[in-house]
């Protein structure tokens, strides 16, 4: 008879994913990934933006080839519909140059981050995205659920944690309804929460 897991999510339900919160394992990622360019700027570009991981994959070349550090592109959100404008820094650009310049990149394909079945006619999908994350995560030790949404979380969660934007800015950036949805998304308010009651009086 077929045990069934105990831990897998109920029929209907989805697991949660969790943003990485240690500088430390992003940098021990981007340095495992340092000889696979493509995998480095797809990294480096979903913790350095609030896209979706469906709207990542579908960067075209063309759309960030020549941009610079401070310069936007649109793109329209495969969830939503609706035109969003990403501003990428200057780790976004060198991990795009890199990746252009790169022997194996097909020069000739749509997509930033090719599909190397289809010879870079097809963007990487999200699922092949979802399990790259949980390996990069895996090779690391992280405990913990991970997968190709923990990239938006990471940028969300350093965005607050470690540059100190303000929730109301984040929830610009996720188009929450309100705090608490953007606390819950980015797995912070428990800590902030608990920070309070460490304040001695």
């Amino acid at each position: 008879m077929k045990q069934l897991n105990q831990n897998a999510p109920k029929k209907g339900s989805k697991t949660k994913v969790e943003p990485i919160k240690n500088l430390e394992d992003i940098n021990l990622i981007k340095r495992m990934l340092k000889d696979n360019l493509r995998d480095l700027a797809i990294f480096t570009i979903g913790i350095n933006s609030n896209l979706r991981a469906s709207d990542l994959a579908r960067i075209e070349t063309q759309q960030v080839k020549y941009l610079s550090a401070g310069e936007s592109f649109e793109v329209k959100e495969k969830k939503t519909k609706k035109q969003k404008r990403i501003t990428l820094n200057q780790t976004c650009i060198n991990a795009i140059q890199n990746l252009v310049q790169d022997k194996k990149f097909k020069p000739t394909g749509i997509y930033l981050f090719q599909s190397k079945k289809t010879f870079g006619m097809e963007p990487l999908t999200v699922q092949r995205l979802h399990n790259l994350v949980k390996s990069w995560c895996k090779k690391i030790k992280l405990k913990g659920n991970y997968g190709s949404h923990t990239l938006r979380k990471t940028f969300g969660y350093h965005q607050r944690v470690t540059f100190n934007a303000s929730i109301e800015q984040l929830m610009v950036c996720f188009n929450h309804s309100n705090q608490r949805q953007t606390l819950e998304y980015l797995c912070i308010q428990p800590e902030e929460i608990k920070k309070i009651y460490m304040n001695e009086l």
